[in-house]
């Protein structure tokens, strides 16, 4: 009878041993959950201050948004942007961002990143290697145009 206790007082302790260091599946990461913080995140919105008027632009998904998105989130960037070709602002940034050039054609609303050092808001086509960096939010060519209009404007560029 002892040895009986003893044999099942070791399969006793065997068994919750083990099941201790089991991994059950609940326990367990899955692979498609192992990101969810970015699903979860609230959208980071670039917000875009010319004047009286106030946008907001998507960030891209690349490296140099994220690097731009980042370096704005210690405080807001304030840019004298002069006008270039009748088609864009642009300004010099204080420091370089990592690039992720590729040949695209711009748009009315394409905020570019140009030689990792300089900033363009576009108001009409462009098409060359560059970075872009976000879209402004529901804009036309025509608006963009009457706010940004002719010779230098101050933007506020800052995250939401």
């Amino acid at each position: 009878m002892r040895s009986f206790v003893l044999i099942a007082l070791f399969f006793l302790v065997a068994c919750s041993d083990a099941a201790s260091h089991s991994t059950r599946p609940e326990a367990q990461t899955p692979k498609s959950f192992a990101n969810s913080s970015a699903h979860t995140e609230a959208t980071v919105k670039l917000k875009i201050h010319v004047n009286d008027t106030a946008f907001t632009a998507t960030l891209e998904e690349n490296s140099s948004a994220k690097a731009f998105a980042e370096f704005l989130a210690q405080g807001d960037l304030t840019l004298d942007m002069h006008d270039y070709g009748s088609f864009e602002k642009v300004a010099d940034l204080p420091r370089s961002f990592p690039r992720n050039d590729k040949q695209i054609d711009t748009d009315a609303g394409d905020i570019i990143l140009y030689q990792g050092n300089s900033i363009t808001i576009y108001y009409d086509k462009n098409s060359w290697n560059f970075t872009r960096l976000a879209r402004i939010d529901n804009v036309n060519k025509k608006r963009l145009q009457q706010i940004l209009g002719k010779g230098n404007v101050n933007a506020i560029f800052s995250v939401e």
